[in-house]
């Protein structure tokens, strides 16, 4: 997928007033990314190691050095040794000298020790090193020793020939010795540089290949995104693999799947919002007239309007309160409760004439909560909860198809208090809520349970149960329909408040 390169045009796009502002990414260098990072971090630990391994290579190659030198010093003596009693020449002495680079060959054998050729014999010696057996630590002590103080000083090297008891000895400069490690380093190094930036490339392309391409792809695809998160055609397409990185890809694009459509719902709420906020605007002005005309029933005298005038005058007064507190959910967030002892068998009567359930419909309202049952509750919320959930099951109950001959369609409100709590139940004969409705239970827009639906209503009440510190679920039966349990808890009462209406009791 091509990748848009956000730095090119800075100009294209100018932010809303109030909106952040999000500085263009630049593109990655090639050797200022992570590759590039990768690629000097691998030549420096290589180098690293090629250091740890210098130190006794080169010591290693030192005492290899002497022994050549030892063995071609003691080769010669033998053959000198085996010319005894004849005494070798001066200038024969000086030529073997020069060929096995020695300043004097000593020959130690049967305990005793004889001087087989010198010339220019030095008056001292610096250091001496025997090549019997050298520990490690000591050869590569010896080693740095020779090539940082080495140079201009003369040594003396002995050592055992072969597996005899015959040793022989040597006195020579030490500038060959440190002339030749100073090549092998040279090479060494050369070799080391060589080796790691080779090795370095091919992880350098293969990590590139396999690791910062695709995660280049991810940031970019997050970067593209992010400047347009509606566009279909940013999602991030992965491949199939099973790395790490394939699992990240396929997370990232559900992720970018599940915000877009976040999104749309969220555009869809607030086109809503606007058009709720349009029709409310009117609809009060509507229900302060008949607010007006309906007071004017009270004055008639005819039994059945005094009958149904006061439930009429609450039903508008609700009206009138939800016009109020209509965009109160767009905003997140319910007016708190105002809580009070309330009578609840005398609510759930509200409830059930604001159904206004058809009698020739079959439906019956059954109301199983006792006469003195108090619930701590604001009342206009409790009532929006249950209504909702009696609304959503009388809906049910009326759907095409719902129902037979002999079968029972009945809504039942039931409820009981256990210590502090009021435990409330709604609960219907209908078919029951589809599983679809139950994965995105209390989820606006995607849990009603009918064809048209909102969702809203679940969602309203599970929000003012929860101001209330209680709880609304769905509760598994073993017969068909829907069954709703509401918990609400008791306010806690503080020290002060039990103190005064204690002693205004007395």
């Amino acid at each position: 997928m091509p990748m848009r390169d956000q730095g090119d045009n800075p100009s294209a796009e100018i932010p809303a007033a109030g909106e952040a502002v999000r500085a263009p990414c630049p593109p990655a260098r090639l050797f200022g990314g992570l590759s590039g990072k990768l690629l000097w971090l691998t030549v420096f630990f290589i180098m690293l190691a090629e250091i740890l391994i210098f130190f006794p290579s080169v010591a290693s190659m030192r005492l290899r050095w002497l022994q050549d030198r030892l063995n071609t010093a003691a080769a010669a003596a033998i053959v000198i040794d085996g010319l005894q009693p004849v005494e070798l020449p001066r200038a024969l002495q000086k030529e073997t000298l020069e060929a096995t680079g020695t300043k004097a060959i000593v020959l130690r054998k049967e305990g005793t020790s004889r001087l087989l050729a010198t010339t220019d014999m030095p008056a001292s010696v610096d250091e001496a090193y025997d090549l019997t057996d050298v520990p490690p630590v000591t050869a590569i002590r010896d080693a740095l020793d020779t090539l940082i103080f080495g140079g201009s000083r003369i040594i003396r090297v002995y050592g055992p020939v072969g597996e005899t008891n015959t040793g022989v000895e040597v006195v020579m400069k030490d500038r060959p010795l440190r002339r030749a490690m100073f090549a092998y380093s040279r090479n060494v190094l050369l070799l080391s540089v060589l080796i790691s930036l080779f090795t370095a490339t091919l992880i350098f392309f293969a990590i590139n290949r396999i690791l910062i391409g695709p995660i280049r792809r991810l940031t970019g695809s997050m970067q593209q995104f992010s400047s347009d998160p509606e566009n279909p055609a940013h999602i991030y397409i992965g491949d199939g693999g099973r790395d790490e990185l394939a699992v990240a890809g396929r997370n990232l694009t559900s992720m970018q799947m599940e915000l877009q459509k976040t999104l749309k719902q969220q555009k869809n709420l607030a086109a809503l919002g606007l058009a709720v906020s349009k029709i409310n605007h009117d609809m009060r002005n509507i229900l302060a007239s008949a607010q007006l005309m309906s007071d004017r029933l009270v004055d008639v005298d005819d039994p059945m309007v005094k009958s149904f005038a006061p439930k009429l005058l609450r039903t508008i007064d609700r009206a009138v309160g939800y016009t109020t507190e209509v965009l109160s959910y767009g905003k997140a967030s319910e007016s708190a409760p105002r809580r009070r002892h309330i009578r609840l068998l005398e609510l759930t009567h509200d409830v059930k004439d604001m159904l206004a359930i058809d009698p020739q419909s079959g439906i019956e309202f059954a109301e199983q909560i006792g006469a003195e049952l108090e619930v701590d509750a604001d009342g206009e919320q409790l009532f929006r909860v249950i209504h909702n959930l009696c609304r959503n099951a009388l809906q049910a109950l009326t759907s095409p198809g719902e129902g037979g001959p002999g079968s029972v369609r009945r809504i039942t409100v039931s409820a009981q208090r256990v210590g502090s709590v009021v435990s409330i139940t709604v609960d219907d004969t209908g078919p029951g809520m589809p599983l679809k409705a139950r994965q995105n239970l209390f989820a606006a827009f995607r849990g009603s349970a009918r064809s048209g639906g909102t969702g809203l209503g679940l969602t309203i009440a599970r929000e003012l149960v929860l101001a209330h510190g209680g709880t609304i679920a769905l509760v598994e039966k073993p017969t068909v329909g829907t069954q709703f349990r509401i918990e609400i808890p008791d306010r806690p009462v503080s020290l002060e408040d039990y103190r005064s209406r204690t002693h205004i009791e007395k």
